[in-house]
């Protein structure tokens, strides 16, 4: 088979390899995406919904931890809205009023329970609804964290979903923990405090009193409980699910590989362990110096998954008279990158800004946002942010890319003697290539070296979309005119004259006027290179600019800005270069 079949090939694979990743991925995102936003949307509206009454958990045997800590009450499903107004009704709980988060905590059962974060909204639109992230048991999806201790004896009486707690106060704030209390009946006096900062970190504090006349042993346990599997983005580069740093190593489970199988189990000193989606998090935090059992498991309830990871601590025994006490720290808010950074440093908390999946990447990624975000505290927008990081990368690999633009100029100076030699030699591939190789030593012209410019790109192409993708900071971040995310699409498209004719093309007709403007770049990039010998190879690269607008159509908008951008000042480089050798732009 020869170079030319190989080659083309090549380019055929790859061409099929982006339309079916349009049809068969990037179409099946879009419409989970939005059948997610309906579902979401229908949740936060009233509606008659039930479901079968499910059997209630019991705790699980300490030795083994076969079950699912803690216990949960016999709910009727409700919409979340209509559940959470009745009970505020009936003073069943505790508002929860901070800078940054909305919600209430529940005294019957004493879980967080209901959260909104007051910062996010569902879209760019300031009057949609803000993020719910956890929902009570009875809503369509619960998504809780619970607190409290496993009896070493099962005699022993504890609290559970069931209990109703007497709260000291009527709000929980920055500056006014949550005092609430329960006694057995049998010796325990139990107390959980729950404090917040000004931000998204819960600290709570359980301790036990006994007043009886027996020795009690107890286990600290912490919970995060997620009914139902969440639609995810489905993407290899971003893991959506449970998560947590064990030991010090990263340790993610997608949902499917817990699915109707033992638990994860890891003991760990140190880290932390929660559930993940792409911009929000729910984590426990143990005391850093302690050890504890940390697990990911999966369960089954009414014919729906059920996830949860939880930690449990080592057994402490209350003496009569003696109090004993553990305190837990929970995470429940949004990603950003700064504040996983603080609490890492402030708190101990070992590798907690991995929650923000920078992947293999790390040491360019991380380093990549940070220059970003201090460019966009400069000019006061991450889309000229963008532009200005790019001319910064362009002139760190400035030596590098004029090394080989100056290579590729002489290649298009000498492309009427190698068109020469090739009509010369005719099938005789030895003798052309030999006076090829001949031609390149005497001039001092290496063909090689002009595939330089796009090989240092690949990384810091990778590195940027990352950023793009999985930062909560570029999340609904405008640009100028109709860019009003970075994160997303370009909104217009080609097929409907960009908004003038009132029709909403189908996504994968949904070419934008920054994808066309990437195009063209590429297109008059490519005028400027030398034009391969080989008229097949001329028409496939040819095409090449259209299969990247097609490609690159569907790809965060910011990416496409920096691509465009960034072909312009190669286009500006080459040409001043090729001017000054003396070589014709054509």
């Amino acid at each position: 088979m020869t170079e030319q079949q190989n080659l083309i090939i090549a380019i055929a694979l790859s061409i099929a390899i982006l339309l079916g990743f349009q049809f068969f991925y990037e179409m099946p995102r879009q419409q989970q995406q939005q059948a997610e936003q309906q579902r979401q949307q229908e949740m936060l509206t009233p509606s008659p919904a039930t479901v079968s009454a499910v059997p209630g958990e019991v705790p699980s045997s300490v030795p083994g931890m076969s079950a699912p800590i803690g216990a949960t009450a016999v709910p009727k499903a409700r919409p979340r809205a209509e559940l959470v107004t009745d009970q505020v009704a009936a003073s069943l709980r505790i508002k929860i009023a901070t800078p940054r988060l909305i919600g209430s905590v529940a005294r019957t059962g004493a879980r967080l329970d209901d959260l909104q974060l007051a910062d996010y909204r569902e879209t760019t639109d300031p009057k949609s609804p803000e993020i719910g992230l956890l929902a009570p048991t009875g809503t369509e999806h619960p998504y809780y964290a619970e607190f409290g201790w496993v009896p070493a004896d099962h005699s022993v009486v504890v609290p559970d979903a069931a209990t109703v707690w007497t709260a000291a106060t009527d709000q929980l704030t920055p500056l006014q923990p949550l005092t609430l209390t329960w006694d057995n009946g049998h010796g325990l006096v139990f107390e959980k405090v729950v404090a917040v900062d000004a931000n998204y970190m819960f600290t709570v504090t359980d301790r036990v009193r006994n007043t009886g006349d027996q020795p009690v042993t107890l286990l600290p346990y912490g919970l995060v409980s997620r009914q139902g599997t969440p639609t995810t983005q489905g993407f290899f580069i971003l893991h959506e699910g449970p998560v947590g740093v064990l030991d010090g190593t990263l340790k993610e489970v997608k949902y499917k590989d817990l699915q109707d199988k033992p638990a994860v189990q890891s003991t760990t000193t140190g880290g932390w362990i929660g559930i993940t989606d792409k911009y929000w998090l729910v984590s426990l935090i143990p005391d850093q110096q302690q050890s504890v059992t940390a697990r990911f498991l999966s369960t089954k309830r009414n014919g729906e998954d059920r996830y949860q990871v939880d930690i449990l601590g080592e057994p402490m025994t209350a003496t009569p008279g003696a109090t004993i006490e553990s305190a837990r720290r929970m995470f429940a808010g949004a990603k950003e990158v700064k504040l996983l950074d603080r609490y890492a440093a402030e708190l101990g908390i070992t590798k907690f800004d991995l929650a923000v999946d920078f992947g293999w990447f790390y040491f360019l990624t991380k380093p990549f946002f940070y220059c970003l975000d201090f460019l966009r505290g400069i000019f006061g927008n991450f889309g000229v942010a963008i532009l200005v990081f790019t001319v910064l990368v362009k002139a760190v690999f400035f030596p590098l890319a004029n090394q080989s633009y100056r290579s590729m100029s002489k290649m298009k100076q000498l492309q009427p003697q190698i068109t020469a030699i090739r009509e010369r030699c005719g099938d005789d591939k030895e003798r052309m290539n030999q006076e090829m190789m001949a031609l390149y030593k005497r001039e001092k012209a290496n063909p090689i070296a002009g595939c330089l410019p796009i090989l240092i790109q690949i990384p810091v192409f990778f590195a940027l979309y990352k950023v793009l993708f999985v930062t909560i900071e570029m999340r609904q971040a405008p640009f100028f005119g109709w860019i009003q995310d970075l994160s997303a699409p370009d909104p217009t498209s080609l097929f409907n004259l960009f908004g003038l004719i009132p029709w909403t093309p189908p996504h994968m007709l949904m070419i934008g006027i920054w994808p066309l403007i990437m195009g063209m770049t590429m297109w008059f990039q490519q005028k400027l290179n030398p034009t391969p010998p080989d008229p097949v190879q001329q028409k496939i690269f040819a095409v090449l600019p259209f299969v990247f607008t097609f490609m690159l159509a569907g790809f965060p908008a910011g990416l496409v800005i920096y691509w465009a951008w960034n072909n312009s000042l190669s286009i500006a480089q080459q040409w001043l270069i090729m001017h000054k050798m003396g070589v014709k732009v054509t």
